[in-house]
């Protein structure tokens, strides 16, 4: 990966998610989530080869401040599927 040493982490509350910040810049380019800590979340916005544009993507909307409740839903909605 380059650009490594110019990321710092900040990490709250229970501090088991991850997120990078570019030093420099200030942006949020990926993050290792509390919800599925072995996974990173990437902002597409950051890689050289993705185009917002033309690309076919799905949004998903959230609700930061009932975060709990969200997860949760998430959760039971993933164990329904499989």
């Amino acid at each position: 990966m380059q650009g490594g040493d110019d990321l710092i982490l900040y990490q709250f509350n229970k501090k088991i998610a991850k997120h990078y910040f570019c030093r420099r810049c200030g942006v949020h380019p990926f993050r290792n989530p509390r919800s599925d800590p072995d996974a990173y979340a990437v902002n597409v916005r950051c890689l050289d080869d993705f185009d917002l544009e033309s690309a076919k993507y799905e949004v998903n909307l959230f609700d930061g401040r009932n975060w709990e409740a969200a997860q949760e839903a998430r959760l039971r909605a993933n164990s329904q599927r499989s």
